[in-house]
Formats: structure tokens, sequence, C-alpha cells
């Protein structure tokens, strides 16, 4: 058999995310009938904690070839950020999660993220969504303007340091956009409190 199409990240990450969205199994759907909701398992659970992918690159230089994609958190709320491999040191906004609870690492951001937007999911699973293309548009262009430096350079302690650069620009690039939509997202919730009133009310 000949598949259609190459499978790509982003395919991968969507059916681990896979939550009957678009069904009325969507534990998440405001229409179809309410019993069918979450009638079935999820694939995206709220228990995921992380997902790393491995993207093997033919026809580039073997230290170069592989990426490791990582997401942290529940899989219908997180994004896939891609890392170079051949390295000696990881970004430290992923390197240094602790058990406390901090907006200064990857793996809590996403977890804070994803508490609030299932908690408020009709409001923000927009902010979710161009949160998830934002990053991949923006992994993508990284990784296309650094491997056309590790291209052309020929030095191997050069090339290390292109990826470790590119680890860092794509981590810069992570906690931006997370903190963006963890903002937004806060928003959305904070709408949402049960103590809320309209202003007019005074």
């Amino acid at each position: 058999m000949i598949p259609e199409k190459k499978i790509t990240v982003e395919d991968v990450k969507y059916v681990l995310s896979s939550h009957y969205q678009g069904t009325s199994y969507d534990p998440y759907a405001s229409y179809g009938e309410k019993e069918q909701r979450g009638a079935f398992r999820s694939i995206g659970v709220n228990r995921t904690d992380f997902l790393s992918l491995i993207q093997m690159r033919p026809g580039m230089e073997k230290d170069c070839n592989i990426l490791e994609w990582v997401a942290f958190a529940s899989n219908a709320f997180n994004v896939l950020a891609p890392f170079y491999t051949d390295i000696d040191t990881t970004p430290g906004y992923l390197s240094g999660t602790t058990g406390k609870v901090s907006t200064q690492n990857f793996y809590w951001m996403s977890r804070m993220i994803a508490a609030m937007a299932d908690a408020s999911y009709n409001k923000s699973v927009f902010h979710i969504e161009r949160y998830q293309e934002k990053v991949a548009a923006k992994s993508h262009e990284l990784l296309n303007r650094y491997d056309t430096l590790l291209e052309q350079e020929t030095d191997e302690e050069t090339r290390k340091k292109i990826q470790e650069e590119a680890n860092e620009k794509i981590a810069g690039m992570l906690q931006c956009a997370a903190a963006d939509t963890l903002d937004k997202v806060l928003y959305e919730l904070s709408g949402q409190m049960k103590n809320a009133y309209a202003r007019s009310d005074a």
C-alpha cells in the first residue's frame, strides 16, 4: 500500500490530542445528546504530562538529522516544539523544572494553560488553537533558518553551538507564546468566576 501523503509531526500531535472533537462524544461539545459526551475515553487525557516525538530526517548530516519534539501537559491544550539533539546544554526554560509551580518553566506553564483552558473551554479554545498554530509555524521557521546555517558550516564544534543557539531561540519563542496564552486563558477563566456580577449592579 502507498500512503496518500507522508505523516507529519502535526498529524501525530493531532491524533494524540484527540478528544473526539467534531463528534457527539466530545466531552467539551455543546451539541448532540448530553449522555454521549465523554462516553468514550479520549486519547488526549488530562493525566498526560509529557509527549516526546523523535523525527529522523534522512539526507541531513548525522549531527543534526534528528529532532526531538517535546510537549508537556494535556495534549488537547499543549504545543509541540522541536529541539536539536546533538547538544551539551539544554535551555533553562525546559531543564530548570522543579516541584514548585512557576511561570519560569515550560512544564508548569503548560500545566497552568491546560487547566485554565479546560475550565473555560468554550471561551479559551480559540486561544489554544492560535497558540498551537503560532508555535508550529514559528518552530518550522526557526528550523529552516538554522538548518540553512548548519548546511553552510563544516566545523563540528561550531555546528554544535549553532544547534544550541537554535534551541535557545526556540525556548525563548515558546516562553513568549506561552506567557501570552496564559494571559488570555486566565482572563477568560476570571470572567467565569461564580462571584462575578455586571458593573451595572452598583
